[in-house]
């Protein structure tokens, strides 16, 4: 990986973490709107953005869950598995818009490791759970499609790391 696509990585975990932080009662509960979890569309437009976010959810995770030791396995496994299903999916998407649809999708299904991980971790019905982490997410990855597509026609997303 080259100096530019570390800083950039660098300076997307760093964002990542200070929006989670504004809205920390929030995003970690079983109503969750993680306003951060919009950057994992970037994955849509280069998958070298999967570093920045993949860092930025374990170093929020870290510093911010009151349950570090489950959502540092379970929170971070979710991102990683719903980016790399994202990627992978990508070689057969060609529309950005769809792959964010997509993108939405699959962070919105596998919402279910988070609701075990509060099922676990405190007991919540596990499908009420998936219901309402699952809200949350649909929720703010699909307002994040526009902003991250705001953003993309300012910046080209695809070329920045």
């Amino acid at each position: 990986m080259n100096t530019k696509t570390m800083i950039r990585n660098g300076i997307l975990a760093a964002l990542y973490i200070a929006v989670s932080a504004l809205i920390q009662p929030f995003g970690f509960t079983n109503v969750q709107f993680r306003v951060s979890e919009m950057f994992n569309h970037l994955i849509v437009f280069n998958k070298k953005y999967f570093y920045g976010i993949i860092l930025g959810v374990f170093l929020t995770n870290l510093l911010f869950s009151p349950m570090k030791a489950y959502d540092l396995i379970f929170g971070v496994g979710q991102s990683v598995l719903s980016l790399l299903i994202t990627i992978y999916t990508a070689r057969y998407i060609k529309s950005i818009l769809t792959r964010m649809i997509v993108n939405t999708l699959v962070f919105t299904f596998t919402m279910f490791l988070i609701a075990i991980e509060l099922k676990l971790a405190f007991g919540f019905p596990f499908l009420f759970t998936w219901l309402t982490t699952a809200a949350g997410e649909l929720t703010v990855m699909a307002v994040g499609i526009p902003v991250i597509l705001a953003i993309h026609r300012r910046f080209n997303l695809e070329k920045m790391v």
